[in-house]
């Protein structure tokens, strides 16, 4: 499998497959990679270096005490596109990794990246502060840090609910897609779980989203219980300055179904634009 190692001697895994122009993937919290797996396979058959990787202290990563934070996520990234000599580089993040993206792109690029993806992504600002009073409340985050401590196991069984929308009427996730999160889940460091939780939440991605210089499309369900849309991506769509804002009535934070089809077929066309 393959493996670099970061400059603090971390060794982050990733997946390469494909050829063509370089698409690198980020995932969410407490996810890997794995959670990419239709959508490396979609952008491989279509032409496209698909490269996905595992947070630091998530699935395979090395399993870090230290380091679980925003800043540190983005340098990660940026040295793995530096191993990998990626230029013409589109970045794809989800939720968490929405938010690595977004900084690794403002702050690190140096001319390499064309294009960016976010999809429930958590920029600007998850929590409410003095810069973003109608944000969501340190309660809630509070909430996940303690559910993790307690009982990890069951915690991520019970967020999937909420995660791919399965507690609405109608909803056709199925068990199998449910047991796979916690399958992911239950491979990240307790550590790195826990902090990230901070990482995610309270980072402030305002400057980056502004300083973003190349063209990045928003991507966000409409009923993302998650990371609610009017504290997400419609705030993202007003600060960035190549933006396009798209939203998917009905959907959840989890991409499933047909959400993940139509996701799909709009990452391909804005790539290909």
């Amino acid at each position: 499998m393959p493996y670099f190692t970061t400059s603090d001697g971390t060794e982050i895994y990733y997946t390469d497959q494909g050829a063509g122009q370089p698409v690198l993937l980020s995932h969410g919290w407490p996810l890997s990679s794995d959670a990419w797996q239709v959508e490396i396979k979609l952008l491989a058959d279509n032409g496209y270096r698909a490269i996905a990787h595992d947070r630091r202290g998530h699935g395979r990563s090395s399993k870090t005490y230290t380091g679980n934070d925003m800043d540190t996520y983005a340098r990660d990234l940026a040295e793995l596109v530096e191993h990998l000599d990626l230029s013409n580089l589109v970045v794809i993040g989800h939720s968490t990794g929405g938010g690595e993206v977004v900084r690794y792109a403002a702050q690190h690029a140096n001319g390499r990246v064309a294009k960016v993806i976010t999809a429930g992504a958590v920029p600007p600002q998850m929590v409410v502060s003095d810069t973003n009073p109608d944000g969501l409340p340190m309660e809630a985050f509070d909430g996940i840090r303690a559910g993790v401590l307690k009982d990890a196991s069951q915690f991520y069984i019970d967020l999937t609910e909420a995660f791919f929308g399965a507690n609405r009427e109608g909803s056709a996730v199925s068990e199998g897609a449910k047991r796979e999160f916690w399958r992911q889940g239950m491979n990240v460091n307790l550590a790195a779980a826990y902090d990230c939780v901070k990482a995610f939440s309270e980072t402030d991605f305002t400057e980056d989203l502004k300083a973003m210089d190349v063209p990045i499309l928003l991507a966000h369900g409409d009923d993302d219980q998650i990371v609610p849309i009017d504290d997400a991506a419609h705030k993202a769509a007003a600060l960035v300055k190549h933006g396009t804002l798209k939203v998917y009535a009905g959907a959840p934070h989890g991409i499933y179904g047909d959400y993940q089809e139509q996701l799909g077929r709009d990452i391909l066309e804005f790539i290909a634009e």
